[in-house]
C-alpha cells in the first residue's frame, strides 16, 4: 500500500470512528428514537458516498466497520439496509453542500416544540448565537422519502449551520463529525432554554442584532479553534464507557 493510499484508508476510518461516536453522543443523550433519526458522513476517500447507519440496529450498537456505505446517487430504500427518510435527507444535504461532511438529524421534543413556533429560535441564550442569521426553516412535507424534496431541503439550509423542519426536527451540519453534533447539542439547549422562558409568560429581553452577529463571528472562531479540543474529550468519554464503538 503506497503513502497516498495509506492516507487515504486511515482518513476514511476516521470518518467511521468519528461517526460512530457522533451515534453513541445521540443515544446518551436520548436522541435515538430507538432505531429512527439518523446521522451521515461523507467518505473522504469517495465524496459522492456516505455512511449511514444499518437501518435496523440500536444506536448504541453501531460500531466503526458496521456502517453501510451508500452512493448519494443512487435510489435507496430499508431493502439496502438503510432507511429510506434518512437516505432522501443526507443525500440532498450532502449532494448540495460540497463543504459539509458530517450531518446530523433528530426529533428533540425541544427542536419540535420551537418548529411548530412561527418565530422559531429567538436570539434569547448565548447557546442560540450560534444560529444567528445560521439557520434555516424548511415547511413540513411528510415524511421525508420523496426525492423531489431534496431541492426544497437544501434550499432552505443554503449555506447555513442548521435546519428547522417545520413540525419534524432539526438537522445541523458540520466540516466535521464534532462540529455536526456539538451544534445540535447548543441547538437543543437553547431550544430549551427559550421555551422554559416564554413559559413564564414574562417580557422577554431579546439579544441586539448587532451583538448576535458578533457573538455568532466569535464562536466560528472559537469551534474551528480552541473548541476543537472538545472532540478528543467526548472520544475519552465515550473509551471510558465503551470502546467497542471503534470496532
Amino acid at each position: 500500500m503506497d503513502a497516498e493510499t495509506t492516507i487515504q484508508a486511515n482518513a476514511d476510518h476516521q470518518a467511521r470512528v468519528d461517526l460512530a461516536a457522533v451515534y453513541r453522543l445521540l443515544a446518551q443523550h436520548g436522541w435515538g428514537d430507538v432505531i429512527f433519526n439518523h446521522a451521515a458522513m461523507r467518505v473522504p476517500s469517495s465524496p459522492r458516498h456516505f455512511l449511514i447507519k444499518r437501518h435496523e440496529l440500536l444506536y448504541n450498537e453501531v460500531t466503526a466497520s458496521n456502517f453501510v456505505e451508500v452512493s448519494m446517487d443512487d435510489d435507496l430504500d430499508e431493502r439496502s439496509g438503510v432507511n429510506r427518510p434518512g437516505f432522501t435527507l443526507h443525500s440532498g444535504i450532502l449532494r448540495g453542500r460540497p463543504d459539509v461532511q458530517c450531518s446530523v438529524h433528530v426529533h428533540p421534543e425541544e427542536a419540535i416544540a420551537i418548529s411548530g413556533l412561527s418565530h422559531g429560535l429567538r436570539p434569547l441564550s448565548q447557546n442560540a448565537m450560534r444560529f444567528h442569521n445560521r439557520i434555516g426553516y424548511h415547511e413540513y412535507e411528510g415524511l421525508t422519502d420523496s426525492f423531489d424534496e431534496r431541492e426544497r431541503i437544501i434550499a432552505a439550509l443554503g449555506q447555513n449551520r442548521a435546519l428547522i423542519m417545520r413540525h419534524h426536527g432539526i438537522t445541523t451540519v458540520g466540516e466535521t463529525a464534532r462540529e455536526a453534533f456539538c451544534l445540535m447539542k447548543e441547538f437543543v439547549c437553547a431550544a430549551r432554554i427559550q421555551l422554559r422562558m416564554e413559559a413564564t409568560g414574562a417580557v422577554l429581553r431579546e439579544i441586539p442584532p448587532n451583538v448576535c452577529e458578533r457573538v455568532a463571528a466569535q464562536y466560528e472562531k472559537h469551534d474551528r479553534g480552541r473548541a476543537s479540543a472538545e472532540w478528543p474529550a467526548y472520544l475519552r468519554q465515550l473509551d471510558a464507557l465503551d470502546p467497542r464503538y471503534r470496532c
